[in-house]
């Protein structure tokens, strides 16, 4: 299943038919849903961004994903238990869907096509999210904040076909995701850019290396 493509219909297919999903409406910074028991929830965004961050004992927040318009996201994609310290936040004003079910190939009372692309399609839906949460491993897994900032560009670089791309972040929120001290990164950011490594201008960088 291309989600690019069939998001769309996806949602489409469910919208008069029905009654198991539900939209519901949140403001920037309000908590959408955590992951504090196991529940089978599937959540889509149809508006807005959002993240799954996760505090440690001290506070400290670290951004696991980044969602935006149609990203798909849940407990269900989540197959541990210890993962109390879960949560996703709404990072701008957010319209999302929710849809819990006890059993995923469970026939829908009203037929409905969401509940049959739903079925035919989940397996490909979590090897997607096994594929964002690989990237991130792969990012972490660097030694140094320089490593760490040109791997995450050059995925950008990747996901967007160009070499001019948009950090989906704010700086502050850039150090989360990629867990390191904001003013290290700020630093190391001017030497990449000093030393003719990247573009930077606002949150576009342009990738000037091949």
């Amino acid at each position: 299943m291309d989600l690019n493509l069939s998001i769309e219909k996806f949602l489409n297919d469910f919208s008069c038919t029905c009654k198991s999903v539900q939209k519901k409406m949140f403001k920037k910074n309000q908590t959408i849903t955590t992951y504090i028991q196991k529940r089978n929830q599937i959540c889509i965004i149809i508006n807005g961004e959002a993240d799954l961050v996760r505090y440690d004992l001290n506070g400290n927040k670290s951004i696991i994903e980044h969602f935006t318009k149609n990203d798909i996201f849940g407990e269900a994609f989540y197959l541990i238990t210890t993962n109390n310290e879960l949560s996703v936040e709404a990072k701008s004003n957010c319209e999302v869907l929710f849809f819990n079910y006890n059993n995923i190939n469970q026939k829908c009372r009203n037929n409905c096509k969401f509940h049959q692309t739903l079925s035919e399609n989940f397996s490909n839906l979590i090897l997607n999210k096994v594929m964002d949460l690989n990237t991130r491993v792969e990012i972490l897994t660097k030694r140094s904040i320089r490593e760490k900032l040109r791997g995450y560009f050059n995925i950008l670089s990747t996901r967007n076909l160009s070499k001019t791309f948009s950090i989906p972040f704010s700086l502050t929120d850039l150090a989360d995701y990629l867990s390191v001290d904001r003013s290290a990164m700020m630093r190391e950011l001017k030497s990449l850019k000093d030393e003719g490594f990247i573009k930077k201008n606002g949150n576009k960088i342009t990738l000037l290396y091949k």
